[in-house]
């Protein structure tokens, strides 16, 4: 079976070539346009309690764990595995579809410095695409979904209340379509998948379809933005 990170880079090469002879900036090629979308009206305060643990998906974890290692009040992000058993999280599985696994990142943060809220607003407007179905840009495949899984009711409360808020607000012009479930556990990627972006910012893939997110997070949230990202061995 021919995975992205094959195809991807003869595709992205080769657009990356015809971006450069006709004048388009090569970072534009692929990049995704970040919608300002409003904060969550329900929301946790910020207040001093312990770390606290977020998980999310929204296509290929190497960008998704790339923008929130960038946000400010994150301390750790995990490339991972959710939605499935222990039994299948491991990528040559995932990969083939079937396995109810999403590709995922859990996201350690500091509730005193960055909200549950604040992390969702992120992931709406930078992340990913919310309105893709079982897809997200050139992957395809149910375990590139939208979904939030929630930890405790507090973010269930939270997640659900937003997804109506922007459905109702038509936030994005067409309807969004992430699921919101139970988080029943969360199992880190292999090594070679984590800080992916971090160690391999030259890879065509993350060149074409990553790198902007970053930029767009630095330029829709400057005061969420942090030039030194955290990494997933990182320390709470």
């Amino acid at each position: 079976m021919i995975r992205k990170s094959q195809w991807m880079s003869a595709v992205v090469i080769f657009g990356m070539s015809v971006g450069l002879c006709i004048g388009i900036p090569v970072a534009a090629l692929g990049a995704e346009i970040a919608v300002v979308i409003p904060a969550p009206a329900l929301d946790n305060p910020k207040v001093s309690a312990p770390l606290q643990t977020a998980v999310v998906a929204g296509g290929c974890f190497w960008g998704v764990q790339g923008v929130y290692q960038r946000v400010r009040g994150v301390r750790k992000v995990l490339s991972g595995y959710a939605g499935g058993t222990k039994a299948t999280a491991e990528y040559e599985a995932v990969s083939r579809g079937g396995t109810g696994h999403a590709e995922s990142v859990e996201i350690v943060f500091d509730p005193k410095e960055v909200s549950y809220g604040e992390i969702l607003q992120i992931y709406f407007s930078v992340v990913h695409d919310p309105t893709q179905l079982n897809r997200q840009g050139p992957d395809t495949g149910t375990q590139y979904r939208s979904n939030i899984f929630y930890v405790d009711e507090s973010q269930r409360n939270i997640a659900q209340a937003y997804v109506a808020q922007l459905d109702k607000a038509k936030a994005f012009g067409r309807p969004i379509v992430p699921r919101v479930d139970p988080l029943k556990g969360f199992y880190p990627a292999e090594d070679y998948h984590q800080d992916f972006l971090l160690n391999n910012p030259r890879y065509p893939y993350i060149v074409f379809n990553d790198l902007p997110k970053i930029e767009n997070l630095k330029k829709v949230f400057p005061s969420r933005f942090r030039e030194q990202p955290v990494t997933a061995k990182s320390s709470n």
